[in-house]
């Protein structure tokens, strides 16, 4: 049995993008899944959309398989309900795999399962989460991580990318790429790739980082080390590396790498550069480093990404 996590005020999409994903490779893999929304109490539970799912209470379950935990706003009171803390303490134990999408990680932070773990969530709740939660080794850029059994992922349509890799896991990469095929996703996207709104976010940064960005933007074709940094913003190194995590969101050299990447790609869908050329002007120096620099951050490599600017 799947079970999905929900509380009074959850994001439906988190829900239901999941249970959508285990559903569809379930036909296709000809092994029926057992999907069940599981509550404190049983009975409706209604999303923070007004809509509502009928839910399963803690007690009496047994085989259960996969435990997925919703977010959304009601997280806030979700994790100040001891019971439902003890039951995903007790499941983190017994399941195959325990797993979040969003702020659901506040849910497995707060029963201490992500002390000491690799873990996301959503990009936009990276300060409040780091300061919140100093045991869990939160990489804010990534789409889901996983750390041994427990599963973690960002915002809302990262949970169906999760979804689509545990897929992948349990029946192989046919049925997954199957099941994204019927839900209409061009691909699968890894969990190392980039959370795309993180990537905006270094558009237009604030607070005291700004003039370190536009500064880094102006020397990319240079080394620019954490040390580096840090010399620039007059700050040690290790004071440097969290005080830009908690206010951007993400680590100095991954912003580095997006400031690079935004920088290649328009010069790549300019057409008549040479890929080399722009790696070695870029920073990136490897166009093998570039690319997969590309695949991080848009799924693609840049020859596609050009071959897509010809065409337009």
């Amino acid at each position: 049995m799947i079970g999905i996590l929900v509380f009074p005020g959850f994001q439906l999409l988190d829900a239901a993008g999941p249970i959508s994903v285990f559903e569809i490779a379930g036909r296709f893999s000809g092994r029926g899944t057992t999907i069940q929304p599981l509550a404190v109490t049983a009975g409706a539970v209604r999303s923070s959309s007004g809509v509502e799912v009928l839910a399963r209470g803690f007690r009496g379950l047994r085989g259960l398989d996969t435990l997925v935990i919703a977010g959304g706003e009601g997280v806030r009171d979700a994790i100040r309900s001891a019971e439902t803390l003890a039951f995903v303490r007790a499941a983190a134990r017994k399941v195959r795999r325990v797993a979040s999408v969003c702020s659901g990680a506040y849910v497995l932070a707060e029963a201490g399962v992500l002390d000491g773990r690799r873990a996301t969530t959503h990009w936009g709740r990276t300060p409040h989460f780091l300061s919140a939660y100093p045991k869990v080794r939160l990489e804010p850029d990534r789409i889901f991580v996983k750390d041994d059994h427990v599963w973690t992922s960002a915002g809302i349509s990262a949970g169906i990318d999760l979804a689509l890799a545990m897929v992948a896991e349990d029946h192989g990469d046919e049925i997954a790429r199957q099941t994204a095929r019927q839900l209409v996703i061009y691909h699968r996207r890894s969990g190392g790739q980039s959370q795309f709104s993180a990537l905006n976010e270094l558009h237009a940064p604030s607070g005291r980082f700004k003039p370190l960005l536009a500064w880094a933007r102006e020397h990319l074709d240079e080394a620019l080390t954490v040390e580096r940094l840090a010399e620039q913003a007059h700050m040690s190194a290790r004071h440097f590396t969290r005080a830009f995590i908690a206010e951007t969101g993400t680590t100095p050299s991954k912003a580095v790498e997006r400031l690079r990447v935004e920088a290649a790609k328009a010069r790549v869908e300019a057409v008549g550069e040479p890929i080399e050329e722009v790696a070695r002007t870029t920073g990136f120096r490897d166009p093998e480093r570039m690319r997969r620099a590309f695949i991080r951050a848009f799924g693609q490599p840049p020859q596609a990404l050009r071959r897509a600017a010809r065409s337009a």
